[in-house]
């Protein structure tokens, strides 16, 4: 008896698993070409660039190492710019994470008209960062700006925040605060899925909310600390519309960071291989602090589900 077309059917659907990795590489081809053409490609483009000179209208000169040998040996404003990126990121990445997790505690609160404080909180992070860096160019201003004015309600003489080189640094960090929402959000989902079971045994055993918090929180918090400490760092290091709309790196290079300077002197100076050069210097300092601190997660970092010996 010949077999039915239903066994036919049956055999083709159960058949092989090489049909599904068929079918996975044709749904994801889209994205690997993307891939292939937008970043891997000027990416392996743009070290020969950094080992090249190139001004944009003539064809690269190849030159080896010399741009990383003008960088790191005879740029002193690349280690001006390189200083003032580390003091923004040491000073802006723990404030990030202090300030969000104290407001994502107060959120988490059973309170009346939580998600509408919920939804203020996280707003500011969805503006734009140009039109957040002209108000805060606004908020900034020596004479009318809003902050001057509140200091001056105390008797309190305001700097020129943007125009002075001692406070402009940490203006751009007052300013980063801004958008903390980002944080919040992800640190208050963490919160909430700590399992209520572990706080009503430390109730039992006569823990205080202190002690829960620092006992219980943090530690159920760590992996989303982690993942905002990265995301942070890489942020952090790479800042640039902040300081190329709000300052262009002035007064006298006091907020110049490595991604404006490298900006410079790609498309403003129209040299694009030490620009590279600076890229890729830059990609390498990200790299390293990066698995610095994930290989110092395993000090720190607790998972659920992992039992540590």
């Amino acid at each position: 008896m010949p077999p039915l077309k239903e066994d036919y059917m049956k055999k083709f659907f159960e058949k092989p698993k090489w049909n599904e990795s068929l079918w996975f590489y044709i749904m994801i081809s889209p994205w690997i070409v993307g891939f292939l053409s937008f970043t891997l490609g000027p990416m392996i483009y743009s070290i020969y660039l950094s080992l090249s000179k190139w001004d944009l209208f003539q064809p690269p000169q190849y030159i080896g190492l010399k741009n990383y040998i003008k960088l790191f040996t005879m740029d002193d404003i690349f280690w001006k710019a390189l200083y003032n990126t580390f003091y923004y990121a040491i000073i802006s990445v723990p404030l990030h994470l202090i300030i969000a997790t104290g407001i994502a505690y107060m959120l988490n609160k059973k309170m009346k008209g939580m998600r509408i404080y919920r939804t203020a909180f996280y707003l500011p992070s969805l503006v734009p960062v140009v039109a957040s860096s002209m108000l805060f160019v606004w908020i900034f201003a020596p004479d009318t700006g809003i902050l001057n004015q509140f200091l001056a309600f105390f008797g309190i003489d305001g700097p020129a925040w943007l125009l002075d080189a001692a406070w402009v640094k940490f203006s751009l960090v007052i300013m980063s605060l801004w958008g903390v929402g980002g944080g919040i959000v992800l640190l208050l989902a963490g919160m909430r899925g700590v399992p209520d079971e572990l706080y009503e045994a430390s109730e039992i055993d006569g823990a205080g909310k202190r002690q829960q918090f620092f006992r219980i929180t943090l530690p159920m918090l760590t992996p989303v600390l982690f993942f905002n400490l990265i995301m942070g760092i890489i942020g952090g290091l790479q800042t640039f519309a902040q300081v190329y709309i709000m300052t262009s790196g002035g007064p006298n290079n006091a907020s110049l960071m490595v991604v404006p300077y490298l900006y410079d002197h790609a498309f403003n100076f129209y040299n694009m291989g030490y620009g590279s050069a600076l890229a890729w210097a830059l990609f390498a300092i990200i790299m390293i602090l990066t698995l610095l601190v994930f290989r110092s997660s395993s000090m720190w970092v607790y998972y659920e589900s992992e039992v540590k010996s």
